[in-house]
């Protein structure tokens, strides 16, 4: 029979045994297994709202390269002309004098300078269109008066005002200054008479208004102002006279201008006529008749011919602005040329 030894008895050998026995109330608890932690399942991401396909751009058509324009050659301005000499004729279409045999001289040097094939006079009679020359209106006059006298600026106070000079020359005048008509000289064709501020100032008119005699001194002495006006007398000029007659007066007395120093340095002479025999006109303000106009220079492009309308407000425009003066009345106006085409 087996003898259990009791528990904690020493060995054989003097030591105590150990049992590593649990007690029996204590079994032993199964060990657990630690899992990892699950992670926490993420958010669910929102499906994003899809952007919608852009609608193409369409392909632009390509602009053609626009042809360069030739930037236009500015106008050349107009010269400075040294002396300015005008000769007034009357009462003549153009057509009667172009071409007619007999006028030789002056058909010579519309052949050899300028000529304006269409230039017209303002109005009738003669009166208005001396006005017209040499202050750019007609100052509402009508008739030949002598004593409607007129109180405003013209081209004497302009061409003083700037430093030059100037003279007007009127064959048959008794005297400087002389007021009134002592036929041949008709003072319905000097100008510078009926301006208040020329008549009335004696010494002024005296030095300015003189008989045509003193031109061939001035011309000869070298004392020619800047602004030459020349009125023949009324035969001279045609008026009561032939065509023939005024022609050879100009080939008697032209070529002293033209021989001149005045002339010769940059000088520059026109001669026109004052009136027609018609209505003809053009430019808005123009209704004396079609009328010829020469244009001769140094300056000038020989054999020329215009076919712009032009009128006395043009001449007398054409000689403000060479001067750079201020344009005076109708010259002034947007219908007015300037006659530069007739200039180098």
């Amino acid at each position: 029979m087996r003898h259990h030894r009791p528990h904690n008895l020493p060995s054989p050998c003097g030591r105590r045994l150990h049992r590593a026995h649990p007690p029996p109330d204590q079994a032993a608890a199964p060990r657990r297994i630690r899992r990892p932690a699950r992670p926490p399942s993420p958010s669910p991401t929102p499906t994003p709202t899809p952007t919608p396909t852009p609608t193409p751009t369409p392909t632009p058509t390509p602009t053609p390269t626009p042809t360069p324009v030739p930037t236009p050659t500015p106008t050349p301005a107009l010269p400075t002309f040294s002396h300015v000499f005008v000769i007034v004729m009357e009462n003549e279409e153009s057509t009667s004098i172009i071409g007619n045999s007999t006028a030789p001289y002056i058909n010579g040097l519309a052949h050899s300078y300028g000529l304006a094939t269409q230039s017209y006079a303002i109005s009738h009679p003669s009166l208005p269109n001396y006005l017209t020359l040499s202050a750019g209106s007609t100052f509402g006059i009508t008739s030949d008066c002598t004593t409607c006298w007129v109180n405003a600026s013209n081209l004497a106070d302009q061409i003083e005002a700037s430093g030059r000079s100037w003279k007007s020359y009127q064959e048959g005048m008794p005297s400087a200054c002389f007021v009134g008509d002592a036929y041949p000289y008709m003072q319905k064709h000097n100008p510078w008479i009926y301006f208040n501020d020329i008549r009335t100032n004696a010494a002024r008119c005296a030095a300015h208004v003189v008989p045509y005699t003193q031109l061939a001194t001035d011309l000869a002495n070298g004392s020619v102002p800047n602004y030459v006006f020349i009125t023949p007398n009324m035969c001279n000029d045609m008026h009561d006279c032939s065509i023939a007659t005024g022609d050879s007066w100009l080939s008697q007395q032209v070529p002293a201008i033209l021989n001149s120093a005045a002339y010769r340095s940059n000088g520059v002479l026109f001669i026109t006529w004052d009136e027609g025999s018609t209505n003809a006109g053009c430019c808005t303000n123009a209704a004396g008749g079609r009328i010829a106009t020469l244009v001769i220079s140094p300056l000038a492009r020989t054999g020329f011919q215009s076919t712009v309308q032009e009128t006395h407000y043009s001449l007398l425009r054409t000689i403000e602005d060479s001067w750079g003066l201020s344009r005076l009345g109708g010259a002034g106006c947007a219908c007015t040329a300037q006659m530069r085409e007739y200039f180098r």
